[in-house]
């Protein structure tokens, strides 16, 4: 094998002892993940925002900008359940460059995967324990998620790894929400395939143990449009778009038909301050069906401290280093108008 063996890794169970989660934050975790059930299964219908910076770059940065959050939740918790984004994970369309804190907890520094798994535990425990926020975070390595599967409460699959057998069955054996990001070529059925086999039990192997799952029926669909032939953004978060999600699900028989819909990425061509238009378009359609209304559960926004991005050593405090994001001014009266247009 052309692989250098660099050490062995701790367990899951040495890295929980080093950092364990209180009884008070795991309290915590579980109300979050009990309202978003709620959510998903239509007994509550506030809007579910997952929030946050495209990755999770620096600890100070983060949770800044989530005890920001934690202010405005309080003012709209009525109308929306804020799940702020710690994605301690990039995917690279390539492989190269920024991969996140998982493996570089210093931006500027070499890959230290330990220093990685201890920085993004510490992180999201201490969002937890700072401001009560049990967060999201994207399933990019699925054996990886038993790190953190204490203190997440929603989980994504990015569109990129969709389609893969183990992201799949991994989602069917987990208590949280999971999102299926439809595939950059913006085929649904690669999606709708992907929730089907979330939502049934299956055996597979996992972490060297055979394993048997229940079935997850909280996996659900996020729209974040799509790359066509020529290399061009073609969203799918118009009426249009949403209209023909609602007759998949219907052909389906999914349990609790559901769709986040992710405003940056392709649905926003990149153009990150385009994504209040988007959020506002969104709503706008859900009062115009009532079907549309009852499956578009929430959005996906990428937003920070500072509007852009930046390079990794550009230096600039709570400014993205990989996609652009919505600044914090922008952020907050996006979230109160959100609010508004929910009444």
């Amino acid at each position: 094998m052309n692989m250098e063996f660099k050490r062995k890794l701790p367990t899951l169970h040495e890295v929980r002892d080093m950092y364990p989660l209180s009884d008070e934050s795991a309290a915590k975790k579980k109300a979050t993940v009990e309202a978003l059930q709620r959510i998903f299964s239509g007994e509550d219908d506030r809007l579910i925002l997952v929030i946050g910076p495209c990755s999770a770059d620096r600890e100070d940065a983060v949770l800044e900008y989530i005890s920001r959050l934690r202010d405005v939740q309080e003012k709209v918790k009525e109308k929306i359940l804020i799940v702020p984004r710690i994605y301690t994970n990039k995917p690279r369309t390539t492989g190269d460059g920024y991969k996140g804190m998982l493996h570089q907890p210093d931006p500027n520094s070499s890959p230290d995967m330990l220093k990685g798994l201890i920085a993004i535990r510490k992180l999201h425990i201490r969002a937890l324990e700072q401001t009560g926020f049990s967060c999201a975070d994207e399933m990019l390595y699925p054996e990886n998620h038993q790190y953190l599967a204490d203190v997440l409460s929603y989980v994504a699959v990015g569109a990129r790894s969709v389609e893969n057998q183990l992201h799949r069955l991994t989602a069917s054996g987990l208590d949280i929400p999971v999102g299926m990001k439809n595939p950059t070529s913006g085929d649904l059925s690669v999606m709708m395939n992907s929730i089907t086999a979330g939502q049934h039990p299956h055996t597979f192997v996992y972490s060297g143990w055979e394993v048997q799952t229940k079935g997850n029926p909280f996996t659900h669909a996020i729209l974040r449009g799509s790359v066509n032939k020529y290399g061009h953004a073609v969203p799918n978060y118009h009426y249009e778009d949403l209209q023909t999600l609602c007759e998949l699900y219907d052909k389906s028989g999914l349990k609790n038909p559901a769709v986040i819909v992710d405003t940056n990425h392709s649905n926003s061509g990149k153009h990150w301050e385009e994504q209040p238009r988007i959020a506002k378009e969104i709503l706008h359609s859900t009062r115009h069906s009532q079907h549309i209304y009852r499956m578009v559960k929430g959005l996906m926004i990428e937003s920070y401290l500072e509007d852009g991005c930046q390079k990794p050593d550009g230096g600039v405090y709570g400014k993205s280093i990989t996609d652009p994001c919505l600044g914090w001014e922008k952020t907050e009266k996006l979230i109160f108008e959100l609010a508004e247009l929910r009444s």
